[in-house]
């Protein structure tokens, strides 16, 4: 009885060793995928990481598409340089270029944003960097409204400070996912479109911002955006404010065209200061 229960338990203790033998094999040959830009879920959302999970940042003042960071700026913020070929599988490879910058080096970018680390950011899903200097924040995948730091310039190409005198000085303002400025029509009223007739010809000058709300920077208040209907279109409001494009700015990021068009006030820009659109 003895040698039969003894027999028992080596049978058993060799079954053990071979599941343990065929778990470590299956690991081996099934490794954790490894991308080289993927998405990771961090305190600040999903957000675009590197194949060892350090947060990718975007550059306010990078709106045009070129890198405004050198110097002592590259020291704290350096540069993400590296081929897309292995991407995370809910990422587009067309999203991905590549710029070469002034000092020669390469940048990856992303939607045309060029790509940073934060070097505080010592850890793995670390997100120190968000919302720094109110110029840097996480990449995400998704922005519906992105934050750009530029100097205004007219469709005149006269420069504009903030409040719309000529004169120098860098503004902040709302721009789209790709960079794009958008802007708000003095004369609409809280959540009413009062320029948009549905006549192609009359509408292309200024068109209308369709889009689903998704991602925002960390300092905007989701609550204060909302879409309403024109024409069978979801035109994306903030504090009330219908979103446009200016037609003249023919798509292209950074431009602001329509800071003077037809005059200073009429078209101003969106940021987070912008007052309530009254009733």
């Amino acid at each position: 009885m003895k040698v039969f229960n003894f027999s028992r338990k080596l049978i058993a203790l060799a079954f053990l060793v071979s599941a343990s033998l065929s778990c470590s094999n299956d690991s081996d040959t099934n490794p954790e995928p490894t991308y080289d830009i993927a998405l990771k879920e961090t305190t600040a959302g999903k957000v675009l990481v590197d194949e060892n999970g350090k947060t990718l940042y975007f550059f306010a003042k990078d709106v045009a598409g070129t890198s405004a960071c050198s110097g002592g700026c590259v020291d704290t913020w350096p540069l993400f340089s590296k081929s897309a070929s292995k991407l995370d599988p809910a990422l587009n490879a067309t999203d991905f270029g590549s710029i070469t910058r002034a000092d020669g080096k390469s940048q990856t970018t992303f939607k045309g944003w060029p790509l940073y680390y934060y070097k505080n950011d010592l850890a793995s899903g670390d997100v120190k960097g968000e919302n720094v200097g109110s110029v840097w924040f996480v990449a995400k995948p998704t922005y519906t409204i992105m934050f750009a730091n530029a100097q205004l310039i007219g469709k005149d190409g006269k420069l504009y400070t903030s409040d719309y005198k000529e004169g120098t000085g860098e503004t902040q303002f709302f721009v789209d996912g790709m960079g794009r400025t958008l802007y708000a029509f003095a004369n609409d009223k809280k959540n009413q479109n009062k320029f948009t007739t549905n006549v192609e010809t009359h509408d292309a000058s200024w068109p209308i911002y369709v889009a689903e709300l998704k991602d925002l920077p960390s300092t905007l208040d989701k609550s204060l955006f909302t879409t309403i209907d024109v024409f069978g279109k979801k035109q994306l409001t903030y504090k009330g404010w219908p979103l446009y494009y200016f037609g003249n700015d023919n798509q292209k990021r950074g431009l602001t065209k329509g800071v003077d068009s037809p005059r200073t006030g009429v078209w101003p820009i969106v940021n987070k200061e912008s007052p309530v659109a009254p009733d």
